[in-house]
């Protein structure tokens, strides 16, 4: 049992139950209390396995994402037009430490 409820605690528990409800009404609400817990577990096993069928078909239906092949026709690198003096051909200061590619005009 998840309470921890010893053999003492569960009399205690069921006298007390007998003394407030009475011999008549007891087996009914024994019965109720079952059909109850039955219900309640029948109706969280199909969520958990509805959950499951669903997060698998996720998986199925969707592929990891993976990023597109950049085309002949995308150029994004740096400027190949190189200048005698050394440089990359970009104007501004030199030596700034910007390394990320510039896209070519």
């Amino acid at each position: 049992m998840p309470f921890n409820i010893g053999f003492p605690e569960l009399m205690l528990i069921l006298v007390l139950a007998l003394i407030v409800f009475g011999p008549k009404r007891l087996p009914e609400i024994g019965r109720t209390l079952g059909k109850s817990l039955r219900e309640f577990r029948r109706a969280s096993n199909e969520l958990r396995s509805e959950l499951k069928l669903d997060l698998d078909d996720d998986d199925v239906a969707d592929p990891p994402f993976a990023a597109p092949a950049p085309s002949s026709t995308d150029r994004t690198g740096p400027d190949v037009s190189a200048s005698s003096d050394g440089s990359n051909g970009s104007s501004g200061s030199s030596g700034s430490g910007d390394s990320s590619p510039r896209p070519i005009p």
